[in-house]
């Protein structure tokens, strides 16, 4: 595949761009000015990483020409480098082609992850609480911005369930690959014998969707308050401040208790009901294209086991990809970014050998 076949195309458009943002029309809309910002950007990478790609190829064959030269001296030092040379071309060659893969068009909203404790008991929790730990530590190394929007812990500090939002460039595109079970395998706190249990934790990342892009009818709504309620229940407000959202047509059910504004709960209800909806429509929207997307890295199946981490070993196992690193301890940390290349190379071969996008 010629990765660079349409320069000059992109060159095109990346200047019908730059002339469309200081267009009068635009500069009145924020929300185009948004769109075209957004693909200003990603024009510019493609187009740096064309010139890189097509530097290293150059490079490379600048050192094979010399290598059949006839200077002995020069032809030995090209055959030294040359591994080297093969190896930027490679890195560049992936590079672009994560930046040439049809786009999903949700990969640029901010995300919403759902977090939940699934089976082993209270260490399922305390894996849940590191999962988060996590992801808030990988957010930080990326400039995205964590926002929690509704929890439910336990009495041991472990969290039965835990979402919040992830904003900033391509969050969901950057975070969708962690949707699925993740498995542990560790010797719990609360074990006294010294055994290694199993367990699990799922995960649910989600598009954020605005306003104009789910249509929300009122009267499909119930919408029920009540007193938020802390570990082993207790009550920790003396108002009617935790809302519960039913969306009738779908049966989607959103609580929020987090916030001790009856208002600002309700809000987060509903953004998070909005996401939900929104993934609706996109799982019944992937279900008609399923045949073309068989070979993808799934992002819709949330009951897959996708992940496992074995502490004992000191491994991290992506199952999707049948990747192995031996790095826990940095993966627990937030060092999740060669988990998250890995799956994006695989997604991105798979769409463009397939010419498919979202």
């Amino acid at each position: 595949m010629d990765l660079l076949k349409n320069k000059s195309k992109l060159e095109e458009r990346f200047d019908e761009v730059n002339q469309e943002l200081v267009d009068p029309k635009v500069l009145g809309d924020a929300r185009e000015m948004k769109r075209l910002g957004r693909e200003r950007n990603r024009l510019e990478k493609i187009l740096a990483s064309m010139t890189q790609f097509q530097k290293a190829i150059d490079e490379l064959k600048d050192l094979e020409e010399a290598v059949k030269g006839d200077d002995a001296e020069l032809r030995e030092m090209a055959e030294e480098e040359i591994p080297a040379a093969q190896e930027v071309r490679d890195e560049r060659e992936q590079e672009l082609k994560l930046l040439l893969t049809p786009r999903d068009p949700a990969d640029d909203k901010d995300a919403i992850v759902e977090i939940r404790a699934g089976t082993g008991g209270d260490e399922a929790t305390l894996f849940a609480r590191d999962l988060y730990r996590m992801y808030v530590k990988f957010a930080e190394t990326k400039g995205l911005k964590i926002e929690e929007m509704d929890s439910s812990s336990n009495e041991i500090g472990g969290l039965k369930e835990m979402i919040f939002g992830i904003k900033g460039e391509e969050a969901f595109g950057t975070m969708k690959f962690e949707s699925g079970v993740h498995r542990v395998q560790r010797v719990p706190a609360t074990e006294a014998q010294g055994r290694i249990h199993t367990s699990a934790v799922s995960v649910a990342v989600l598009p954020e969707a605005e306003d104009v892009e789910v249509a929300i009818e009122e009267k499909d709504l119930k919408v029920d308050v009540y007193r938020s309620s802390g570990p082993g229940g207790q009550s920790v407000n003396t108002t009617d401040s935790a809302v519960r959202i039913t969306h009738v047509p779908t049966g989607i059910v959103v609580q929020c208790q987090d916030e001790r504004s009856q208002l600002k709960n309700k809000n987060k209800a509903m953004k998070i009901l909005r996401a939900r909806l929104y993934d609706h429509e996109r799982q019944k929207q992937d279900q008609a294209t399923a045949e073309a997307r068989r070979s993808m890295v799934s992002t819709g199946d949330r009951s897959a086991k996708v992940r496992t981490y074995n502490f004992p070993q000191g491994r991290v196992t992506d199952h999707r990809v049948n990747l192995t690193l031996y790095n826990l301890p940095a993966t627990m940390e937030g060092d999740i970014e060669p988990l998250i290349q890995a799956l994006k190379l695989a997604d991105s071969e798979a769409r463009l050998a397939a010419g498919v996008g979202g």
